[in-house]
């Protein structure tokens, strides 16, 4: 694994290097492309085998939120984010990107073509990616994700835990051992792993970042698994803000409702995609670009040098989170 992701460090400096110089009025006409389209519900009835790939849904994701300007906030930082390939994961590492962060992604080896995809994208914001695959379910993959960051940018200022699982099951007896295993190591392992590996060369003023859910603090009877594990990451949050707080460096959760990603596409019946997200006040799924600017917020010292240990939830019109 390891000698996969060093060739394909080298892939991304050599791409780096042809599109670092592209037109600023090519990106600026993406921008405004991106800008024209809104999710609406119901979604193409559609379903795609796991991991799922953000290049294969229709509609595809909206990610590059053209309406949010950079303003420094995270010049010359460095971010990790894992499940950066697609999805949430992705708009943030390109918003990171926009306000001036070289960005480290991790993601499955199946998500390859994703990785490029949002790599060329964060290199259009004139930053730096280097690409990592793997398994966050990995502690020693978890130290080497960290280690080639450090290696690579020089530093870890950020660190945003995103990967994350799930798979719907109608009631407890269908979920098995190895769902329940696979759940809690990806979604809450993993963040454990993560944050542990980065801790030692967070500084003052660095930041972590999870994703949580909205299932971990109303629940969700088809999500027995996921919902125990987005709980869990909330209290993680809060425990390890609490814990790190004398070292000045902040941990907060971002939890949204629905957000049209590749993680549901891959969990649930193509018509009941369709439907994805239209039980919200707003009568839609969130568009990933329309999440990751929450993200920012945290990052940014000038934003939220006061805040940490808060779960922020997001939920498109819904006021009432557990």
């Amino acid at each position: 694994m390891a000698k996969k992701a060093k060739k394909t460090e080298k892939t991304d400096k050599t791409k780096k290097k042809s599109g670092k110089n592209k037109p600023e009025k090519i990106v600026l006409k993406e921008l405004k492309d991106s800008s024209e389209k809104q999710p609406k519900s119901p979604m193409p009835a559609q379903h795609q085998a796991r991991p799922g790939l953000e290049s294969k849904i229709n509609p595809k994701p909206e990610f590059l939120a053209p309406n949010y300007k950079g303003a420094g906030k995270l010049k010359d930082k460095v971010a990790l984010i894992t499940g950066g390939d697609s999805g949430i994961g992705r708009s943030v590492a390109v918003l990171f990107a926009r306000e001036g962060a070289d960005v480290a992604i991790v993601y499955l080896p199946e998500e390859q073509s994703d990785a490029e995809e949002t790599a060329k994208h964060i290199e259009n914001e004139n930053r730096r990616c280097l690409l990592i695959s793997g398994d966050v379910k990995k502690a020693d993959f978890c130290r080497k994700a960290v280690e080639k960051t450090v290696k690579e940018f020089g530093k870890l200022d950020i660190l945003v835990n995103n990967a994350a699982f799930q798979q719907h099951q109608k009631s407890l007896e269908d979920v098995s051992d190895a769902q329940w295993e696979k759940t809690f190591q990806t979604n809450i392992f993993g963040y454990f792993y993560m944050a542990k590996a980065a801790l030692k060369h967070l500084k003052k003023g660095g930041a972590i970042i999870n994703t949580g859910s909205i299932t971990g603090l109303e629940g969700s009877k088809d999500l027995l698994d996921y919902s125990s594990t987005k709980g869990a990451i909330h209290a993680f949050t809060k425990s390890l803000a609490q814990n790190l707080v004398e070292k000045e460096i902040r941990v907060n959760c971002v939890a949204p409702g629905p957000v049209w990603t590749p993680l549901n596409v891959v969990d649930k019946p193509a018509k009941e995609v369709a439907k994805f997200g239209a039980d919200t006040p707003m009568k839609r799924p969130a568009q990933p670009e329309e999440i990751a600017p929450a993200y920012v917020f945290f990052a940014s010292d000038a934003d939220s040098s006061y805040i940490t240990g808060e779960v922020l939830t997001l939920l498109g019109g819904e006021t009432a989170a557990g």
